[in-house]
């Protein structure tokens, strides 16, 4: 099992609750992202730069994650084509998406989209609070618990 994020968008919070996460328990985490990002000098942290362009990390990430796999995401199409290759997605504010929610998720995703295209004024997600924060910590602390071991 890996972790893979969809670093450009990605909180430093996230980030830094997926360092911790990572020399914990020794689990291989990239950060793909179309910039050079800092990280800490850790055998387990892998930061991958993509030429930039529209989903060229989203591309890299659903082409080289496995089964099993943990995606951290907010982009919704990449949590679906990450589900549908058997890993798992996470968005940064801590809600899973699986195959009972993912369907939904794209509909309404697609449906916003829609009335933005439109000139309906939709306004944007909400401020990522210590909240969401704690609300990721926790889903992957499980996460981790009952998935972190099982590839070694």
């Amino acid at each position: 099992m890996q972790i893979w994020v969809d670093a450009d968008a990605c909180p430093r919070a996230i980030k830094e609750i997926l360092f911790r996460a990572a020399e914990r328990t020794g689990v291989l985490l990239f950060l793909v992202a179309n910039q050079p990002l800092r990280t800490p000098p850790s055998e387990y942290i892998r930061s991958i730069i993509v030429p930039g362009g529209f989903d060229v990390a989203d591309e890299h990430i659903s082409g080289a994650v496995q089964s099993g796999d943990l995606v951290i995401t907010a982009d919704i199409p990449l949590a679906a084509a990450v589900i549908a290759k058997g890993a798992y997605a996470l968005n940064p504010r801590g809600t899973f998406y699986n195959k009972d929610n993912i369907g939904e998720a794209l509909s309404v995703r697609n449906w916003m989209s829609d009335l933005r295209s439109s000139g309906v004024e939709t306004g944007g997600p909400a401020s990522f609070s210590p909240r969401d924060r704690e609300n990721f910590a926790n889903q992957l602390d499980r996460f981790l618990s009952k998935h972190g071991r099982q590839a070694e």
